[in-house]
């Protein structure tokens, strides 16, 4: 298909490019203001697994503060986000930053959300299809819950859009995702800062194991 082939990643190019330039202002000023709030580094990275499960570095702003208790061990994630950590989750400005990875080729702007580099033996044969195409900024299983919903029902959604996905597709979330960017829906579990780490489907003794972004 034309679209899957060569126009997606056109599109990935011009957009992200243009997000770039014209959010230039807003980054500059978000990433001084994550300076005076949380402090260096301005961003936070990691390595996350894409296309074909190659790893890339994925970037954001950081939300958490590096606070350690008595051991030097990190603080859990709730004690660990700010109030201003958490409007930048909120509000997705934290993502910015991944304009970069899409226009580098590492990610898309539609796509299965990039995960821990440790999930990638858990997936079972049907799951582990969510990296036959590139991670996205956003994707299927963030405009249809984000983080309220079970790992297994964000999977499904991962490789349904895989296995569907079109420039009509990819508008409707695109469109899905400002709407609820706007009313911050799913932006994490109910009673949780950070989602629970995904130990295997079927595994439920992931209790109290926080998947936080910046760990």
């Amino acid at each position: 298909m034309l679209y899957r082939r060569y126009i997606k990643r056109i599109l990935d190019i011009i957009l992200s490019l243009t997000a770039i330039v014209i959010l230039s202002p807003i980054l500059l000023l978000l990433a001084v203001i994550v300076r005076i709030k949380l402090g260096s580094p301005v961003l936070f990275h990691q390595d996350r697994p894409g296309y074909k499960g190659k790893i890339f570095h994925m970037y954001k702003f950081r939300s958490m503060t590096d606070k350690r208790d008595e051991k030097g061990e990190l603080l859990p994630d709730e004690e660990r986000l700010t109030p201003f950590g958490k409007k930048l989750r909120s509000t997705s400005l934290d993502e910015l930053p991944e304009l970069f990875c899409i226009l580098k080729g590492d990610m898309s702007i539609v796509g299965p959300r990039p995960l821990l580099v440790r999930y990638l033996p858990l997936y079972n044969e049907r799951q582990s299809h969510r990296h036959d195409v590139r991670p996205g900024l956003t994707g299927l299983a963030q405009v249809n819950g984000r983080n309220s919903i079970t790992w297994e029902d964000k999977f499904e959604y991962d490789v349904e859009y895989t296995e569907n996905y079109s420039f009509l597709m990819d508008v409707r979330i695109i469109f899905m995702t400002v709407a609820n960017v706007l009313k911050r829906d799913g932006i994490s579990p109910e009673g949780a800062a950070t989602m629970d780490y995904f130990m295997g489907s079927g595994n439920k003794d992931d209790k109290d194991i926080k998947d936080s972004d910046e760990g």
